[in-house]
C-alpha cells in the first residue's frame, strides 16, 4: 500500500495554535466572538439600508434615535459609537458637500426693509417665515427652488420650482404658504434683499395679508442662516444635488424630498421630532 501523503502548504489547527502559544479552545472562543460581531454588523447594516431607502443620507446621531424601535425588535443593543464604527467600517458614513451659487441680486431700485427679527424669541409656528432661493441642476441648465420655511418648526410651508429666477416662482411659493396656514396673525416674513423679495408685487402681497416684512442687512448672509440650512439639507440628504434630466424630473424629486423632510426626517433642534409634528402642535 502506498503511504498516505500529507497535504503540502497546510498545517493543523493544533500546530498553528501551538506556534502562537495558544490553546485550541481559545481560538474557538475568538472565532465565536468574531462570528457574533459579524452577524451583528450584518443585522445593523440591513436595518440601516431599509431606513436609507427613504432617507439616504441620514447621519449617525439621527439613525440611533430613528432606528431605536427596529433595534429593540431585533434584540440588538446599538449605541452611537457602535453604529458609527459599523458604518465607518462598511463605508456608509454620510459626507457633507459645500455649495456656492449666487441667486441673490440686491443691487436694485426697490426699497430694502430692516431686519426686525434680530432679537425676537420665536415661540410658535407661523410667527416667523424665512424665505430663500436655491438652484437645482438639469441637463439643459439650472432651475430655481423658492422655499418658505416656518422658523419655529422648520417645516417647509411653501415652495415652487421653476426654470427662471424671475418673480413668479417666489410669488407662487408665498401663495401656497398663506393658503395652507390656519392663521397668519402677527406673522413676520424674513428674507434676503434679493430683487424678488423687494419687488412691489411681492411686498404688496405681504402687506395685503398684514404680514410684517423683515430683511437681512447688506452683506450679512448669516442673518438668513436657517433658510440656507434647509437648502443644504435638501441637497445633502435628499439628492437634490444631482443633475436631473429635465424640469419635470426635478419637480418630482423636489416634491418627494420636501415630503420626506417635513414628515419623516428627525431634527436634533426639535428634540428628534419631525417639522410637521411640531408645526401642527402650535400652528
Amino acid at each position: 500500500m502506498k503511504a498516505k501523503r500529507k497535504s503540502k502548504g497546510f498545517a493543523s489547527l493544533a500546530a498553528i495554535t501551538h506556534c502562537f502559544g495558544l490553546k485550541r479552545n481559545a481560538y474557538y472562543k475568538y472565532k465565536d466572538r468574531a462570528d457574533k460581531r459579524l452577524k451583528l454588523e450584518q443585522q445593523i447594516i440591513e436595518i440601516v439600508h431599509k431606513r436609507r431607502r427613504s432617507l439616504p443620507r441620514e447621519g449617525v446621531r439621527k439613525l440611533v434615535k430613528s432606528l431605536d424601535d427596529e433595534f429593540t425588535i431585533a434584540n440588538l443593543k446599538v449605541g452611537r459609537d457602535t453604529l458609527f464604527n459599523v458604518l465607518r467600517k462598511h463605508q456608509m458614513l454620510t459626507l457633507r458637500k459645500k455649495y456656492s451659487s449666487r441667486t441673490t441680486n440686491s443691487y436694485h431700485r426697490f426699497y430694502k426693509y430692516n431686519n426686525i427679527i434680530k432679537d425676537v424669541e420665536v415661540t410658535r409656528s407661523n410667527q416667523v417665515w424665512v424665505s430663500d432661493i436655491t438652484y437645482i441642476r438639469t441637463i439643459k441648465g439650472f432651475c430655481y427652488l423658492a422655499l418658505i420655511t416656518d422658523m419655529y418648526s422648520r417645516k417647509i410651508v411653501g415652495y415652487d420650482l421653476s426654470d427662471s429666477l424671475e418673480l413668479n416662482g417666489c410669488v407662487r411659493a408665498l401663495h401656497k404658504a398663506i393658503y395652507q396656514a390656519k392663521s397668519i396673525k402677527d406673522l413676520t416674513h424674513h428674507s434676503d434683499r434679493g430683487i424678488q423679495y423687494c419687488s412691489n408685487v411681492y411686498t404688496q402681497i405681504l402687506k395685503r395679508n398684514k404680514i410684517q416684512i423683515s430683511m437681512t442687512e447688506q452683506n450679512h448672509c448669516y442673518e438668513n442662516a436657517m433658510a440656507e440650512r434647509v437648502n443644504g439639507i435638501l441637497k445633502d440628504e435628499f439628492y437634490l444635488d444631482q443633475t436631473f434630466t429635465d424640469v419635470a424630473h426635478a419637480k418630482r424629486a423636489t416634491k418627494n424630498a420636501i415630503n420626506l423632510y417635513n414628515e419623516i426626517r428627525l431634527h436634533l433642534s426639535l428634540d428628534y421630532k419631525t417639522p410637521n409634528m411640531v408645526y401642527l402642535k402650535t400652528a
